[in-house]
């Protein structure tokens, strides 16, 4: 049957409408306009241009009768609708807000991310080596996108583009490239935290070493047991630092180290190490001090220039907090800090120290010496002073009631130079075993930052899901199961069959 050329024409019509939802289609589900699609949208739009042209009288026709004029005003009303869903959808997106209901903000940017994205002085363009996108990458893109405008997206298929894959060095699909300037980070895992990483080491022009004392049994940066500090090694390398070990014994603090770190000595240090450290501080240095329990490193004299007070005593908290940790009162929860840029953003969060001695300002009439007490805990607990009573009790007028102070940052000039220095009466809050439980990694590598003069990077940085498990004993198990199988339908069926008996 030979074919009408009106219906030829409608069919053509039709069938560039399809090719232009087609088109915007994939634009929408890609978020990519490729050449395929322009191709689509392109040939739409011309059969419906041409449809209507070659068709204009019939056209017209339709538009004079009374049904039609009807069907118009719905069509217009519907644009409106459409309309105003658009201009709706186009403020939520250049004014972006994200409800995140998640405990630990798993949704939402860190401050650590909003900080140094909304910081960023240079461009930086990150480029994703695959034949297909990563939604979830995209999203990600986005979010830092409206943070700043330094910051830009591309997906590359390797193989349509051998020589660019092969400028950056790229040898397997589905490598993402963070590159600002001359730097380029190579990255196969593409967290928020991964991403901050990789712009912060392509946009931060010097490495800064963080330097930590060896040869007193300090906890090591290389171990990676419970004890070893090896997780925080990592933090601060993502940081864009440099760590290594020194031995101050019989030479000066290297003039390289932005920060001396003396993690948890197991025996006093030695006199030399002390007049070292203390030239160190007053040539402008800056230095964390992590003192543990029962120990004493012989820094008396020198926390004293500095109008510090380290205790001879172990802090017990029995407010029962630790038990949420597995702990018990031998390990004080921090949950009040002062006013310092190390914990201005901790919130109440809760710190947890192991196993702490108290460590305070001694005179807090003296000016020489800005000083900070950083962290307290509760009212429910004590410094306990005597070390050997496994019975220990509260002892007025012998033990300090809390809240107990546990770190104390001082700050003091030093002709142009500003020296600093933090002290806490703990280590094991920074080991592999504790840094990551609540805001103890943030307050290691906050500490660095504020030290090493980094406050742009101190912040609050990304959590992971917390394991909300349920483990139950044997007995638990058979109650639950007694009730659910058992006597709760039996309690409905005899109900039920009361109900049918009183009714009969």
């Amino acid at each position: 049957m030979k074919a009408d050329k009106q219906e030829i024409i409608k069919y053509a019509g039709w069938l560039g409408v399809a090719l232009l939802a087609g088109g915007y289609l994939r634009y929408v589900v890609r978020e990519e306009m490729g050449t395929f699609d322009k191709s689509l949208l392109i040939a739409g739009a011309v059969l419906v241009v041409l449809s209507l042209a070659l068709n204009f009288r019939a056209v017209t026709g339709v538009f004079g009768r009374r049904s039609t004029k009807l069907g118009t005003n719905t069509a217009v009303l519907t644009v409106a609708v459409i309309a105003i869903l658009a201009v709706i959808n186009y403020l939520g997106y250049r004014h972006h807000k994200r409800l995140d209901l998640t405990s630990e903000n798993l949704y939402s940017l860190s401050d650590q991310t909003r900080k140094i994205v909304s910081g960023l002085r240079q461009d930086v363009k990150i480029i994703k080596f695959d034949k297909v996108d990563d939604p979830g990458l995209r999203e990600q893109i986005q979010d830092f996108k409206r943070l700043s405008g330094k910051i830009s997206y591309e997906r590359i298929d390797p193989q349509e583009r051998r020589q660019l894959a092969e400028q950056y060095g790229v040898r397997s699909f589905g490598e993402t490239i963070v590159t600002s300037g001359t730097r380029t980070e190579h990255l196969t895992a593409t967290g928020e935290q991964d991403l901050v990483n990789a712009v912060l080491k392509v946009t931060r022009d010097k490495l800064k070493n963080v330097c930590f004392v060896e040869s007193h049994n300090e906890k090591s940066t290389a171990a990676s047991g419970a004890e070893g500090l090896s997780a925080v090694n990592g933090g601060l390398k993502n940081q864009n630092y440099e760590t290594k070990t020194v031995d101050i014994v019989s030479a000066e603090v290297p003039k390289d180290c932005e920060v001396l770190v003396v993690a948890g000595p197991k025996k006093p240090l030695f006199s030399s190490e002390v007049e070292n450290i203390g030239k160190y501080l007053d040539g402008g240095g800056k230095a964390l001090l992590m003192i543990d329990a029962d120990t004493d490193p012989q820094l008396g004299d020198l926390l004293k220039s500095w109008n510090i007070a380290l205790g001879n005593d172990i802090v017990l908290d029995v407010s029962g907090v630790g038990r949420l940790f597995g702990l018990g009162a031998a390990a004080p929860i921090a949950r009040e800090y002062g006013s310092h840029p190390i914990t201005k953003d901790f919130n109440r969060a809760m710190t947890v120290l192991p196993s702490a001695r108290s460590v305070k300002v001694a005179d807090p009439s003296k000016t020489d010496v800005t000083t900070t007490e950083l962290l307290k805990t509760s009212g429910a607990s004590w410094a306990e002073t005597d070390l050997k009573n496994p019975q220990a009790e509260f002892n007025e007028g012998k033990d300090t009631k809390g809240p107990v102070s546990l770190g104390v940052a001082a700050s003091k000039r030093v002709g142009e130079k500003e020296a600093r220095l933090v002290v806490i009466g703990d280590s094991d809050f920074a080991s592999n075993q504790f840094v990551n439980q609540q805001a103890n990694g943030d307050l290691f590598l906050n500490t660095i930052n504020w030290l090493a003069q980094d406050e742009d990077l101190i912040s609050i940085r990304p959590k992971s899901v917390t394991n909300r498990t349920i483990s139950l004993t044997e007995t638990q198990k058979n109650l639950i199961w007694l009730l659910t199988v058992i006597f709760l339908p039996a309690a409905v069926i005899f109900s039920g069959g009361y109900i049918w008996w009183k009714r009969r």
